[in-house]
C-alpha cells in the first residue's frame, strides 16, 4: 500500500516506535506489507509483524529479509539479531495499533472533507455509488472494496496524498470498543449511517448495543446523515446526545419533519422513481433499480450529495446512470486452457495492487498476463503512473501486458515485459489475435467506461448457463472457524480436496489452501495428487487410495500413501526397491487402524507384524497414524465413538512406540467431531464437508457460510392450460392453467431425478418454485404460477437460499452424493469478495 515518503527516524516518531538501525542504504519508508505472501517490491517498503488468533506475522521476517526487505514494525526484537545487520527494527509495544497510529497520522496532514460510512448492509454499494456519483468532478480516495476492519481501514486511509479533494471510507465492528480507534483512523467530516441489522450480532449484547458501538464514528463529525425510519437508529441517535454538537441530515418515508421527506416510491419495470420534500420544494430522482435495498442505499446518496450543496438536476442525471456494484474478483476456466481472473469495475491503483495479489496466488500457469484500461484520476502525472504500473507488473511476474486506452498507450516506452497496446476495447477485440493465448492466467483490470465485459465474454470457455459459483472467502472462513475451535495452536489440519474437491474443483481449492497455510491435503487417487503438483502445489498430499500402477508416480511427486494392508505395504516396498530410494530420503506414509469402522485399515491382530515391518525399513517414514470415525455426528452413536476413541489410543500407542527416532502425528477428528469431541483433537484433525459450508452438526451450524451455489437461468416461460401434460412421460400434469419455466439443467448437470414430479424445488425471485414432471437430461421444468418472473431471470438450484442440505433431504440423500455428482461440463467460477 504506497504513501508518501517518511525518513526513517520520522517513521519512528509516528509510531512511537524505539528505532534498532541497520545499515541498509534504504532510509526512507512509503510503502506498507502485512501479508509476507503479498510482497511486490521491497523498495521502501516496511513489514509490520501483525499478531492474531492464528498467527504471527513475527515467523516470516526471516523470509522478507532473505527477499530483500529492510525496515520491519516488531513487537519483540528477533532472538539472532545478528542475522539481520542490514534491517531496520522498529520495536512497538503493539504492532496493530503502530499501523493505526501511522495511519491516523496520515489522515492529520489533509484537510479535505472525509465522509465516513458506517451500518451492517449496504456500506460498500453506498461508498461505491458515491464515487460514481463524484468522481468525475473531484478527485476521491476511497476504501478499496470492501476494506473496513481494524486492519482494512488503516490500509485505506494510508493511500491519501495530496491529490486528494475528497475521502468517502467505510468502517465495520465485530465487537465493542472497536469504533473509536476507526474513527480516530478515519476523523469523519461527514457520517452516513445506513442500517442495523443483525451482521456481527455474536459479538453484542444486542441491536441497541451495536448501533450505539457503530454511532460512535460520528462523535466528530460536523454532520450525520441517516434514516428516521430505523427505530433502533433513530433511538441511539436521541439518547445518545450527538445531535447537542453534530447536525443531522435526516430522511424518512414516514416524517414530515425529516430534512428530505420522500413523498412517493414508484418501482416500474425498468426502476424506480422516487419523489421527496427538500427545504418546501418538490424534488425527484430516478434510479435503474426497483429492490427496497437499492433504493434505501441510492436515498443515502441523494441525501449526501444535497447536503454538499449539488443541484438536484444534476444529481438526477448522475443517479439514472449508476451502474452494479461487481465487488467480487472471479476466476473463470477460459478458451486454450487459460484461467481468467475477471476484476474489471474499475482500475485505481489500489484495487490493481488487490488484483495482481490475486494473480500471482494463482500457480497452475506460469504465464502471467494483464489487460489493463487506462487508469483514471489516480493523482499521478501519466509517465509517474505508468512507469510505477509496470513496477507493479515486473514485480508480480508478468510476462504479458495488453494496454487498452489512449492514455496507456501514450506510454507504452514505460512497460519492459511483451507488451500490446490498442485505442479501445473494440479495437482490441477486432485486432488482437486470441489463438495467442495459451496455458496462462489473463487478469482483466478495466475501468468499467472500457466496458471489459465483452472481452471476459471473449476469453472464458464456452459453457451452457447453468454455473457452479465457489465463495473462496466463504470457504476461508470456514477454515478459520475450524482453527479457532482447536485447543492446541499447534494442531494441525488435513483439508479433503477429493473427488474434485467434493466437485468444486481440484486446483483451484487446493491454492487457495495451500495459500491459506493449511497443513495437509488429502486425494483418493494418486493422479489427483500428481495434477495437483503439476499445477505447482507443494503441500503435503496424502492418497487415500494408493493402487499397484501409481506407487512409481506417488515416489516421483513426493506424495504420502495411506498404507491399510500389508498387500498395500507390499506394492510399497517393491516400488521403493525398484525406484533405488536411499535410506536418507525415505517415503512418508500414512498409516490407517481400522477401529470399528470396518472400511479400509489395519486390525488390532495385524499390529505386532505391522511395527517390525515398519522397523525394519528405513526407508519408510511414518508420517501419521489415523483412523476413522463411523458416526461422530449422530449423539445416539457417542458411545460407539468413544469406543473408536479408546480403541485407536490403544492400537496407536503400539505404531509409535516403536517410531523412536521422530514424533508421529495422530488424528481420528473429522468435520464433525472437531466440535464435538475436542478433547482428542490430538495432533491434526481432518476437514472434509465443513470445509465446503455444510454443517454435520447443531454446533457448527450457523457459523459456517455457504461455500458453493449452482445457479441457471429461464430460457423459456410457457403457459399451460388445466389438463395438459409437461415433459417425458407425461408425468406433470396441470391440475389448473400453469405457468411454467424451462431451466437448462438435467440430470447430465447432476440434477437427480429423484427431484422431478414435485418432489424437489427451485427458487425463482427468491420464491421456491416445485419441479413438474420429469427431469430431463439437458432441462428441467418449474411451476412458476404465482411467481412474478421474465425469460432470463436466475434460477437457484442450490445456494444461501435453497440450502444442500434441504435439497438431500429431499433426495433422501446426503450433500456429498449432490455436489461430487455435478457434472464437469457445469462452468465453474470461483470468487472472491
Amino acid at each position: 500500500m504506497s504513501g508518501t515518503e517518511y525518513s526513517v527516524q520520522e517513521f519512528a516518531t509516528v509510531i512511537h516506535g524505539r528505532l534498532y538501525e541497520g545499515s541498509t542504504k534504504q532510509n526512507k519508508i512509503s510503502d506498507i506489507l502485512i501479508d509476507s505472501r503479498r510482497l511486490i517490491s521491497v523498495r521502501q517498503c516496511v513489514f509490520f509483524a501483525l499478531i492474531s488468533k492464528r498467527n504471527n506475522g513475527h515467523k516470516y521476517i526471516d523470509e522478507l529479509y532473505k527477499k530483500g526487505l529492510r525496515h520491519f514494525v516488531v513487537s519483540v526484537l528477533p532472538e539472532d539479531i545478528e542475522k539481520y545487520s542490514k534491517a531496520n527494527f522498529f520495536v512497538v509495544e503493539n504492532t496493530l495499533q503502530a499501523l493505526q497510529q501511522l495511519s491516523a497520522y496520515r489522515r492529520k496532514q489533509f484537510d479535505i472533507p472525509v465522509i465516513g460510512i458506517t451500518g451492517s448492509n449496504g456500506k460498500t454499494i453506498v461508498k461505491e455509488w458515491l464515487y460514481q456519483l463524484l468522481h468525475d468532478d473531484k478527485n476521491v480516495i476511497r476504501s478499496p472494496k470492501s476494506y473496513n476492519s481494524q486492519i482494512g481501514v488503516p490500509l485505506s486511509v494510508w493511500q491519501m496524498n495530496a491529490s486528494h479533494q475528497l475521502g468517502i471510507f467505510e468502517a465495520g465492528i465485530s465487537e465493542a470498543d472497536e469504533m473509536e480507534k476507526l474513527q480516530a483512523i478515519i476523523q469523519p467530516n461527514i457520517g452516513i449511517f445506513t442500517n442495523i441489522g443483525h451482521a456481527h450480532d455474536e459479538g453484542f449484547i444486542n441491536n441497541d448495543q451495536k448501533a450505539g458501538e457503530k454511532l460512535k464514528l460520528f462523535t466528530k463529525v460536523d454532520t450525520l446523515i441517516y434514516c428516521l425510519d430505523h427505530p433502533k437508529i433513530h433511538g441511539v441517535v436521541i439518547r445518545s446526545g450527538i445531535l447537542e454538537n453534530v447536525k443531522a441530515f435526516s430522511w424518512s418515508t414516514k416524517a414530515k419533519e425529516a430534512n428530505l421527506f420522500i413523498s412517493n416510491i414508484k418501482k416500474k419495470s425498468d426502476g424506480t422513481r422516487i419523489s421527496a420534500v427538500y427545504r418546501q420544494n418538490t424534488i425527484e430522482i430516478s434510479i435503474p433499480y426497483s429492490d427496497n435495498a437499492s433504493i434505501e442505499n441510492a436515498i443515502h446518496c441523494w441525501a449526501a450529495m444535497l447536503h454538499l450543496g449539488y443541484d438536484n438536476g444534476f444529481i438526477a442525471e448522475r443517479m439514472i446512470r449508476l451502474t452494479p456494484i461487481a465487488m467480487r474478483l472471479e476466476l473463470k476456466e477460459g478458451i486454450n486452457n487459460c484461467s481468467i481472473i475477471n476484476d474489471s469495475y474499475n482500475s485505481d491503483i489500489n484495487s490493481i495492487r488487490i488484483a495482481l495479489d490475486f494473480l500471482t496466488l494463482q500457480q497452475q500457469h506460469s504465464k502471467k498476463t494483464v489487460i489493463l484500461s487506462d487508469v483514471l484520476q489516480s493523482g499521478k502525472d501519466e509517465v509517474n503512473l505508468y512507469s510505477y504500473i509496470n513496477e507493479l507488473m515486473e514485480n508480480s511476474g508478468v510476462g504479458k501486458f495488453i494496454g487498452i486506452g489512449t492514455s496507456i498507450s501514450s506510454q507504452a516506452e514505460r512497460f519492459s515485459m511483451d507488451k500490446y497496446f490498442y485505442s479501445s476495447t473494440a479495437e482490441f477485440l477486432q485486432k488482437h489475435p486470441f489463438s495467442g493465448f495459451s496455458s496462462e492466467s489473463i487478469l482483466l483490470k478495466g475501468a468499467r467506461v472500457f466496458e471489459f465485459e465483452q472481452i471476459s465474454k471473449a476469453l472464458q470457455q464456452k459453457a451452457h448457463e447453468t454455473v457452479m459459483e465457489i465463495n473462496l472467502n466463504a470457504m476461508v472462513h470456514n477454515l478459520n472457524f475450524y482453527r479457532s475451535k482447536l485447543k492446541d495452536p499447534k494442531a494441525k489440519i488435513m483439508a479433503m480436496v477429493k473427488a474434485f474437491s467434493y466437485g468444486s474443483g481440484s486446483f483451484e481449492i487446493a491454492n487457495l489452501l495451500q495459500y491459506h497455510n493449511i497443513d495437509f491435503l488429502a486425494v483418493a487417487y494418486s493422479d489427483e495428487g500428481v495434477e495437483l503438483r503439476k499445477a505447482g502445489i507443494k503441500t503435503p498430499i496424502m492418497v487415500m487410495n494408493p493402487d499397484a500402477q501409481g506407487f512409481d508416480a506417488m515416489i516421483m511427486h513426493n506424495l504420502e500413501p495411506e498404507i491399510y494392508s500389508f498387500r498395500i505395504l507390499d506394492l510399497l516396498e517393491q516400488s521403493i526397491k525398484k525406484n533405488i530410494i536411499p535410506d536418507n530420503k525415505p517415503v512418508k506414509i500414512h498409516i490407517k487402524l481400522d477401529t470399528g469402522m470396518h472400511r479400509l485399515g489395519f486390525n488390532e491382530n495385524d499390529i505386532p507384524e505391522l511395527t517390525q515391518r515398519l522397523k525394519a525399513n528405513k526407508s519408510l517414514y511414518v508420517q501419521s497414524v489415523f483412523s476413522h470415525l463411523a458416526a461422530s455426528e449422530d449423539p445416539a452413536h457417542d458411545d460407539f465413538t468413544r469406543y473408536q476413541i479408546e480403541q485407536f489410543q490403544k492400537m496407536s500407542k503400539q505404531v509409535t512406540s516403536k517410531a523412536d527416532d521422530h514424533s508421529v502425528l495422530l488424528h481420528i477428528l473429522n468435520s464433525a467431531g472437531i466440535n464435538r469431541f475436542p478433547e482428542v483433537q490430538m495432533d491434526m484433525v481432518r476437514l472434509g464437508i465443513g470445509l465446503y459450508g455444510v454443517a454435520t452438526n447443531e454446533a457448527d451450524a450457523g457459523q459456517l457460510q455457504n461455500v458453493v451455489s449452482l445457479k441457471s437461468t429461464v430460457s423459456q416461460i410457457k403457459h399451460i392450460k388445466c389438463g395438459e401434460t409437461i415433459g417425458y412421460g407425461r408425468m406433470g400434469k396441470a391440475e389448473k392453467d400453469t405457468t411454467i419455466a424451462i431451466i437448462p439443467v438435467g440430470y447430465a448437470d447432476g440434477l437427480n431425478r429423484m427431484l422431478g414430479n414435485g418432489n424437489g424445488k427451485l427458487f425463482i425471485n427468491g420464491k421456491p418454485a416445485l419441479i413438474i414432471g420429469n427431469i430431463c437430461m439437458d432441462m428441467c421444468m418449474i411451476d412458476i404460477t404465482d411467481i412474478p418472473s421474465k425469460e432470463g431471470d436466475e434460477v437457484i438450484i442450490f445456494g444461501k437460499e435453497n440450502p444442500i442440505s434441504e435439497m438431500a433431504k429431499d433426495m433422501k440423500t446426503i450433500p456429498y452424493e449432490i455436489l461430487t455428482g455435478i457434472s464437469r461440463r457445469v462452468k465453474r467460477v470461483y470468487f472472491q469478495e
